[in-house]
């Protein structure tokens, strides 16, 4: 590591604050609040940020925090994401910080990804070793599915209010290894869309079928056709999944119903392939109705788009962190057929989502027994402290 580096943020900066970063995660994780419900936890964001000298925004797009702090005549400003919303899911630690709201719980990480910005925050603060802007980014309700809280930020006009250059954001990696990071330049996590096809029939008894259109036997045929869109219509070279996650109809073995209706998830990595799969999902749906006499109406939803980091700034980042925890520790991230809402943010500024190991033996996301990993918040906050001074150190 060169000697001009060691200007910047080191984990060791971090280690005399490792306890504190540790209460205010664990603090975090034992009172979650849902999306766009946030209040406390953005309180509590806001009340640190402004006792640290930054200019504190409250209710950007809800529930969202905003702090600033500018240093110096520099003209270059950077902003940094953390996310702050729990999940519908009673956990099942039984960790003494667990959660103490009953059906609410951290599964995701939030809790880390806000205690690591805060650690950063402080750090920037009082050693003030850049010259241009900072602004920290606290985002309600990224769990929402659909009018998240980036989309409702950035329509309370996020990025005219608070101008950036370039805009990065962080998720933990169950599996990886603590303290390491994944990059990937390009498109990274999927866009989520969902379709709820709805066939009527014509019920009766199920000794008499030749009297009815029975919607089992034609939701039947879409289950089945529906896997060869990926197999049969994306190019092999994409990546693309079609799942049927439900299924209902009918109420008794000796009778057809009038309806039946399926659930269909639906994840791409980019806007051509999104496309294709709406039009064959609906004209599958469409022609084997019409085959069996049926009709069919379909619900389609867009949720997240594509993350797609731009490559300058992934390579930026994956130099920080290069240079942070050392080569061995920095690898290459797969694509995750996931989403993310930070995928907002990318289509009106450039920028980078990171990926942080949260252990090999960790919980998956969402899942009752999830829990974030403590050692990496110093690796945390020593990146996002290091990346926003070297963003700012031009």
């Amino acid at each position: 590591m060169s000697q001009a580096s060691n200007q910047f943020a080191r984990i060791q900066d971090f280690e005399d604050r490792a306890g504190e970063l540790i209460e205010t995660r664990r603090y975090l994780h034992a009172h979650p609040e849902l999306s766009f419900e946030e209040h406390e936890t953005a309180a509590y964001v806001a009340e640190r940020l402004e006792r640290w000298g930054y200019e504190v925004t409250r209710n950007v797009g809800g529930l969202g925090v905003v702090g600033r702090l500018k240093q110096g005549e520099g003209g270059r400003s950077i902003a940094i994401r953390a996310d702050m919303d729990a999940l519908p899911i009673r956990e099942a630690t039984g960790l003494p910080y667990a959660s103490t709201a009953h059906g609410k719980m951290h599964a995701c990480g939030h809790d880390g990804h806000t205690a690591m910005l805060l650690g950063a925050a402080e750090y920037l603060a009082r050693t003030r070793h850049f010259n241009g802007t900072v602004n920290l980014v606290f985002q309600p309700a990224e769990e929402a599915g659909r009018i998240s809280g980036a989309q409702a930020m950035i329509a309370d006009g996020l990025f005219e209010r608070f101008p950036c250059d370039a805009i990065f954001g962080l998720h933990n990696h169950p599996g990886a290894p603590a303290g390491t990071f994944l990059m990937r330049a390009g498109p990274l996590m999927a866009a989520a869309d969902t379709a709820t096809i709805t066939i009527t029939g014509r019920g009766g008894h199920a000794s008499r079928p030749h009297l009815t259109v029975d919607p089992i036997v034609v939701a039947a045929n879409m289950v089945m056709t529906l896997q060869t869109v990926v197999a049969r219509n994306v190019n092999p070279t994409e990546t693309a999944v079609v799942t049927v996650g439900t299924i209902h109809g009918g109420t008794a073995s000796n009778v057809i119903p009038e309806s039946a209706e399926i659930a269909v998830s639906i994840r791409s990595f980019s806007a051509d392939v999104r496309d294709l799969l709406e039009g064959r999902v609906r004209d599958i749906s469409t022609s084997i109705a019409a085959a069996h006499g049926a009709t069919v109406s379909i619900d389609y939803e867009r949720g997240y788009p594509v993350v797609v980091n731009s490559q300058e700034e992934t390579d930026f980042a994956t130099a920080v962190v290069r240079e942070l925890v050392g080569e061995d520790k920095v690898g290459v991230c797969p694509m995750i057929p996931g989403s993310e809402d930070f995928a907002y943010f990318l289509e009106h500024k450039p920028g980078c989502f990171l990926r942080l190991g949260n252990g090999e033996n960790s919980a998956i996301l969402h899942s009752s027994k999830y829990d974030f990993n403590d050692d990496s918040l110093t690796t945390g906050a020593a990146m996002w402290a290091r990346l926003a001074e070297r963003f700012l150190s031009a």
